[in-house]
């Protein structure tokens, strides 16, 4: 919106006399908004939004177009962009009924353009971007998106932003070594937890491993990320039945870390690793 003023001269006689003056406002006909459907994101998520436009005149308003930069920011020299618009997802419609799509260029940014609003109408564009390597999965990191809205009567800039979701996700492998061995030889299994999220696993979670040994050891040793485990007091082993169990408390994986290639920007996933070694003779 603009406030203007006005004063008008009377001239008579060689004199000029002034007017008082007078102000007054022109308010925007067109408003929009943006909203993210969702308010976190993970790894590889689709993310919609929807942007509304409002008209408040009694004109309609033709050929509007909304650019969206799909979270570009810039690291060093490069414009990275986190968001990845998914073609076929765009959705329009005028006063609540759905129109054929606009036309859309993915970009980056995202052109959306040839919308109409109707006099006293409203328009909703709905679209789905998403999640690429370039955005930071860092606990605690945000994607901001903005678009403008141009056109006659409306130049908007609309902004949301949606916050990284904060998860852990473990997963389990299991080595054996040797994978041959004689009567009464020494055998080995290596346990290692890797966590693809990126909030650690901590020890009220309660992360638990329980095997059944076969054959079963005759004693065992244990050690957790190299360091010597107890008996009783970090696992228990059952010799009768080759039952084994860490207890409760006692296994913690770090989150994962993040690297961002220098070159590219593109973000490098490094899972956080827990190790618990078993051995035993069979």
């Amino acid at each position: 919106m603009a406030t203007f003023f006005n004063q008008a001269t009377l001239s008579f006689g060689g004199t000029l006399t002034n007017s008082n003056v007078v102000s007054g406002e022109i308010t925007d006909a067109l408003s929009a908004t943006k909203t993210a459907v969702s308010v976190s994101y993970g790894s590889s998520d689709g993310v919609a939004y929807v942007i509304s436009i409002v008209n408040a005149g009694t004109s309609d308003s033709t050929d509007i177009t909304v650019t969206d930069d799909l979270g570009a920011f810039t690291y060093g020299a490069l414009t990275l962009t986190p968001l990845t618009y998914i073609d076929g997802t765009l959705s329009y419609y005028v006063n609540g009924v759905l129109q054929p799509a606009p036309t859309a260029v993915a970009g980056p940014p995202l052109v959306i353009s040839d919308i109409t609003v109707p006099a006293g109408g409203n328009a909703l564009i709905i679209y789905e971007a998403r999640v690429n390597s370039f955005a930071d999965m860092t606990a605690g990191s945000v994607i901001t998106n903005t678009a403008s809205v141009t056109g006659t009567c409306i130049n908007s800039v609309i902004s949301t932003s949606v916050t990284v979701g904060e998860e852990t996700e473990l997963s389990i492998s299991k080595a054996v070594c040797p994978d041959q061995i004689t009567c009464q030889g020494e055998l080995s299994y290596t346990f290692v937890i890797q966590n693809t999220g990126n909030t650690e696993a901590v020890a009220t979670d309660d992360v638990i491993i329980t095997d059944v040994f076969n054959p079963i050891f005759s004693e065992i040793s244990v050690t957790y990320n190299g360091s010597v485990w107890t008996e009783g007091v970090n696992y228990t082993y059952d010799a009768t039945t080759g039952a084994f169990a860490t207890l409760p408390g006692q296994i913690t994986v770090p989150a994962a870390s993040y690297t961002r290639d220098p070159a590219t920007g593109a973000v490098t996933l490094t899972p956080g690793t827990a190790e618990i070694k078993v051995t035993g003779t069979v």
